[in-house]
């Protein structure tokens, strides 16, 4: 039998990620309705963290391997997550969730296809550029179809801030995978960011994490859609292109509109489903692009 290409399970990697992120807004929603976004975010980091640093623990080599990490693009990396998580919240309480989101998603490719053709002189192939446009495209429409409320300038560049700080990270965590191992790439990266968020703890109500469900909510927030989905994610740094890597991670709000049909009741409306099949006709043409074998 004939074994899968490390390209092919890199793509399989970084789209569990992507279905992974995908539960995050079904699982706030077990949350108390007194949560405070900001706190969730850096909650989020902190135990992702801290689930990371034990997988790092179980990874033979893994802690070892820390004097080996370039010092800059880990420090760009841990704060572009730090950054990615305070400003997508902050985006959303301004422009709402559905505008928030689109800008943030949607703007991630275009930030790091801007670096690869203003910087390294390399920009991407039609048939990927297009696969790109359709997949934005249609995770627009997924988030934004049936939303109503006009656009906030700031809510506007707070999101375009959070999806630069996105594409930063993945185009630092690029720039690390050569010099050790995924394990301690994640967890050398969220420790930093979750450092750099802890302030938070001091400025903004935080009591209401320790009651009802909340615990066990914050729990899987931190360790499934957190540690786990960047583990894979980071795995899959190693032999996908971040400008590939960052379109995959669309399949995000594909998976939370799945989960909302079968969790919530939401109907399947004719836009929405456009989305969806504008959305996998972008991820089929950007993995299928012959590009996307190289680094």
């Amino acid at each position: 039998m004939t074994r899968p290409s490390p390209t092919l399970l890199a793509l399989c990697a970084i789209l569990a990620a992507a279905v992974l992120w995908g539960t995050t807004g079904t699982l706030q929603s077990f949350l108390p309705e007194t949560r405070e976004p900001l706190v969730v975010g850096a909650l989020r980091l902190a135990i992702g963290a801290f689930s990371l640093l034990l997988l790092a623990s179980l990874t033979r080599g893994a802690f070892a391997a820390l004097r080996k990490l370039p010092k800059t693009p880990l420090l760009v990396a841990a704060l572009g997550m730090a950054a990615y998580n305070l400003l997508f919240f902050a985006a959303v309480a301004q422009a709402g969730v559905g505008l928030g989101t689109a800008v943030t998603i949607g703007s991630a490719p275009l930030w790091v296809a801007a670096y690869d053709t203003l910087l390294l002189r390399r920009g991407p192939s039609r048939r990927k550029a297009l696969g790109q446009a359709l997949a934005i495209a249609g995770a627009a429409l997924l988030v934004l179809a049936g939303t109503q409320g006009g656009a906030s300038p700031i809510g506007l560049l707070l999101a375009a801030a959070a999806g630069l700080s996105y594409a930063s990270y993945s185009l630092a965590s690029s720039k690390m995978v050569a010099h050790a191992p995924a394990a301690t790439i994640a967890a050398s990266t969220f420790a930093l960011a979750a450092l750099f968020t802890a302030p938070v703890f001091a400025y903004v109500p935080w009591h209401w994490a320790l009651t009802g469900t909340a615990p066990a909510t914050l729990l899987a927030l931190g360790v499934g859609s957190t540690g786990l989905a960047y583990a894979l994610y980071t795995w899959g740094l190693k032999s996908v292109p971040a400008s590939t890597a960052v379109t995959l991670a669309l399949a995000e709000p594909l998976t939370a509109w799945v989960l909302a049909l079968v969790v919530v009741g939401e109907s399947a409306t004719p836009l929405k489903l456009a989305g969806a099949a504008l959305l996998l006709a972008g991820l089929y043409v950007v993995t299928t692009d012959k590009r996307t074998e190289g680094l």
